[in-house]
C-alpha cells in the first residue's frame, strides 16, 4: 500500500471517527462539561471558599487544571472503547482487517480519534472553567505535551480494552473499578504534600497523578512530581500501549471470529 493510499484510509477512519462524536455532540460533548461545571460551582465556589488556598493559589485554580485532566482522559478512553468495541461487535472490524491497510494506520485512526475527542472537550471544559476562575499559561509546551500524551496514553489503554471485552458490561469494567478511583486518588482536589509520608510515596505509584500535576505545572507552574519523568514516563507508556495494541492488530486475537 502506497503512502497516499495509507494516508487516505489514515484519513478516512479519524473522519470516521471524529463525525460518530459530533454527529451525537449531546451525549459526547455536552455531559462532560456539565459535569466538570457542576464541580467548578460545588468543590470550586461552595467548598472551595472554606478551604482557602492550596499551593499558592486559590482552591478553584488548583483543581482546575487537574478537572480538564480529568475530562481529557476519561472522554479519549470512552471513545475508542466504545466506538472499537462497537465495530468488534457488530463484525464490521473483521472487513477492516482484512483490507490492505496496514495494521499501525487502522491504529492511528482510532486513536487519534480518541484524542480528537479529548481535546475537543478539554478545550470546552477550559473555556468554561475561566466563567469561575483566571488561568495563565505556565508552559504552553508542557501543557500541550501533557495533554497530547495523556489522551493518546488513554486512547490506546481503551483501544485494548476494546479488544479483550467480551460483553458491553466488560467495557464498563475498566472505568468503574480502575479509571475512577486512580483519578479521584490523583491529586485532582488535593495536594499530596497534605498527606503523611507514608501516603505521599504510595500516592507517587498512581500514574495519574504524575500527569495531573505535570498539568498543572503547565498551566500554574506548581507540582508535586518531577515534571521531566513525568513525561518520560508518558512517552514510555505511549510506546508500550502502542507495541501491545500493535500486536493484538496483528495477531488477530479476540478480533476474528
Amino acid at each position: 500500500m502506497e503512502a497516499k493510499e495509507q494516508w487516505i484510509a489514515f484519513t478516512t477512519i479519524l473522519r470516521k471517527e471524529i463525525k460518530r462524536f459530533t454527529r451525537i455532540w449531546v451525549q459526547t460533548l455536552l455531559p462532560p462539561v456539565i459535569t466538570m461545571a457542576l464541580y467548578f460551582v460545588i468543590f470550586g465556589k461552595l467548598i472551595g471558599s472554606r478551604i482557602g488556598d492550596m499551593g499558592g493559589f486559590s482552591y478553584i485554580q488548583f483543581v482546575a487544571p487537574g478537572l480538564i485532566m480529568m475530562a481529557v482522559l476519561t472522554n479519549a478512553y470512552s471513545n475508542v472503547v466504545s466506538s472499537f468495541f462497537s465495530a468488534k461487535f457488530q463484525r464490521s472490524v473483521e472487513e477492516v482487517l482484512v483490507s490492505p491497510t496496514p495494521n499501525y494506520v487502522i491504529l492511528l485512526g482510532y486513536t487519534m480519534g480518541g484524542v480528537a475527542r479529548g481535546l475537543c472537550v478539554g478545550f470546552l471544559v477550559t473555556v468554561m472553567s475561566l466563567i469561575f476562575t483566571d488561568l495563565h499559561i505556565h508552559s504552553w509546551f508542557v501543557t500541550f505535551a501533557i495533554v497530547l500524551l495523556t489522551s493518546t496514553l488513554f486512547s490506546l489503554a481503551g483501544f485494548i480494552n476494546a479488544v479483550y471485552a467480551n460483553t458491553f458490561d466488560d467495557v464498563s469494567i475498566v472505568p468503574t473499578f480502575i479509571l475512577t478511583p486512580l483519578t479521584y486518588l490523583g491529586g485532582v482536589f488535593y495536594s499530596i504534600s497534605l498527606l503523611p509520608e507514608v501516603w505521599q510515596h504510595v500516592s507517587r505509584l498512581n500514574p495519574i497523578l504524575h500527569m495531573v500535576n505535570a498539568f498543572r505545572y503547565g498551566i500554574l507552574g506548581v507540582s508535586d512530581v518531577n515534571i521531566v519523568n513525568a513525561m518520560l514516563g508518558l512517552v514510555a507508556g505511549v510506546i508500550v500501549l502502542f507495541a501491545v495494541s500493535l500486536h493484538l492488530l496483528r495477531t488477530g486475537k479476540r478480533l476474528r471470529a
